[in-house]
């Protein structure tokens, strides 16, 4: 433990408690625990995006995938980017334009029923539970590597912190931490890259042809199949990250910080440059670590690879870019545990305590005391599930989360602005078939059983691809269809015209 270290770590610490502790001072109401009172300009709300979407699996996960398995390790970087066009063009506006606080609220602007509210929520928990875990993990070995600590004390540190922001900060603190981390860490992404760079001396031919020769894989490293043999397996995973954005709850509460769908489209066109410019960057920390660092000693320190980053910053730049990459990787993940925090207390507090226990009649006080007791609940239980995970790539615990997203989420969200003939039941329907289709499969599949011992339980998988969403997502569409068809009741036809004006135009007044 060196004293560089420490300091930076302190200093990360200090700058975001004292944002916090101001942000404190205005979060006085509901809308600004939750929204930040829908205050935020185009580019800092796309700056704190780029900020809770730069997680761990991607800082850490992505470049320890790629560093491992080369070519099969950008498919993450690839479909991370790809999703943030459907949340454009799908999703963001018309979300900005019917919802208040939470995805249920943009659900329920056309079904009025609380079981519809409650699925949302429950699917909403679900998917912040897994993006936690993910995060916590990512946490844990790094702290571990800085410090030394035992993993468990090193998560517990981390969930600490996230929930000190989230109960005292709500949105106001999470959002200005998110665009501080953004900033931080491309400016060590880029120092980074750099320096690979100038040791493949600036010349992007050299780089690939030497990496054909520095890694155990040979001239594989740069071909797709050295992790995803099986191309359905592939093809499933795509379809995850690619849909799987535009149903997370945390970034689509995002769009609710922003007073019109004019700011949140903005909003996403910075996220988007900047969430591009950082995934092209990560074949540098990819390739630096394979080439400088070397597989054995990225797998001896983490087995997943999840440290592949703060070691090529040591080998580059010594303890001083080490200092500041690993300052940068806490920074990061404690902005996305404190959004993830959030999004999951206000889908209990809001949508279950609030709209469906006390049928709405709740008062501001009412509602920020629900909230902070349920940013603590969803802190504990992901801390928990968190020290059972230590040992999996956390980019692949992502593409989990992603999976549930795309599966539950994003059809009743289409359907919800774009079927006319779309009712209650079909969308009960869609949420609870992708959710319960997702997480069954998950737990029949390789992640969960393998013949070799690796996974948690030592068998033979029942379904054989790693993530489901190449089947959870079109059942997540079927169910939706089906519930619709065969239930005998009709929605109101005016009510989808209402919807439709409010989703395309912002008018809120009822037609």
């Amino acid at each position: 433990m060196n004293a560089t270290v420490i300091s930076l770590f302190l200093i990360i610490v200090g700058i975001t408690l004292a944002i916090t502790y101001f942000a404190a001072k205005r979060t006085n109401t509901a809308s600004e625990f939750y929204t930040a009172g829908g205050g935020l300009t185009g580019w800092q709300n796309g700056l704190a995006i780029a900020g809770d979407y730069l997680s761990a699996a991607s800082f850490l996960g992505i470049a320890g995938a790629i560093a491992l398995f080369g070519f099969d390790g950008f498919f993450f970087s690839i479909g991370y980017l790809v999703a943030y066009l459907v949340v454009l063009f799908i999703v963001a506006e018309p979300l900005r334009n019917l919802g208040k606080y939470t995805l249920a609220d943009m659900i329920n602007a056309r079904f009025q029923a609380k079981k519809v509210r409650g699925t949302a929520a429950l699917s909403s928990i679900t998917i912040v539970i897994f993006y936690m875990i993910a995060q916590l993990v990512g946490a844990g070995a790094l702290i571990q590597l800085l410090f030394g600590i035992e993993y468990w004390m090193a998560v517990l540190l981390v969930g600490i912190m996230m929930t000190i922001y989230v109960i005292f900060g709500g949105m106001t603190a999470t959002s200005w931490v998110q665009i501080i981390k953004a900033v931080l860490l491309m400016v060590g992404t880029v120092i980074i890259s750099f320096l690979v760079f100038s040791r493949f001396d600036f010349n992007l031919f050299q780089m690939f042809s030497e990496m054909q020769s520095a890694t155990p894989l040979g001239a594989d490293y740069l071909n797709p199949g050295a992790r995803y043999t099986v191309g359905l397996d592939t093809i499933s995973l795509m379809i995850a990250l690619v849909l799987g954005t535009a149903g997370l709850p945390h970034i689509l509460m995002r769009f609710f910080t922003v007073r019109d769908a004019k700011t949140a489209r903005s909003s996403v066109m910075w996220a988007t440059w900047i969430v591009g410019i950082f995934y092209v960057l990560t074949i540098f920390l990819g390739f630096g670590a394979a080439a400088f660092v070397g597989r054995e000693a990225i797998i001896s320190e983490n087995p997943a690879g999840n440290m592949a980053a703060p070691l090529l910053a040591q080998v580059l730049g010594g303890d001083l870019l080490f200092s500041f990459v690993a300052a940068v990787a806490f920074a990061t993940i404690l902005a996305v545990v404190a959004g993830l925090v959030l999004s999951g207390a206000s889908a209990f507090a809001h949508d279950i305590y609030g709209q469906i226990i006390k049928k709405g009649k709740i008062t501001e006080k009412e509602q920020m005391l629900a909230a902070r007791y349920a940013s603590l609940g969803v802190s504990i239980f992901s801390i928990l599930l968190a020290l059972f995970a230590q040992n999996l790539n956390v980019a692949f615990l992502v593409s989990l989360a992603f999976c549930v997203a795309a599966s539950a989420n994003l059809p009743v969200i289409i359907f919800t602005i774009y079927w006319k003939k779309f009712n209650t039941t079909g969308a009960m329907a869609g949420m609870l078939t992708g959710l319960i289709s997702s997480l069954i499969l998950v737990i029949l599949s390789p992640n969960v059983f393998s013949p070799e011992g690796t996974a948690m339980i030592t068998g033979d998988p029942i379904f054989p691809l790693t993530n489901p969403a190449l089947v959870s997502v079109p059942l997540g569409f079927i169910g939706a269809v089906i519930g619709t068809l065969v239930s005998s009741k009709q929605e109101d036809t005016k009510k989808y015209a209402e919807v439709k004006v409010k989703a395309d135009t912002g008018y809120r007044e009822t037609l």
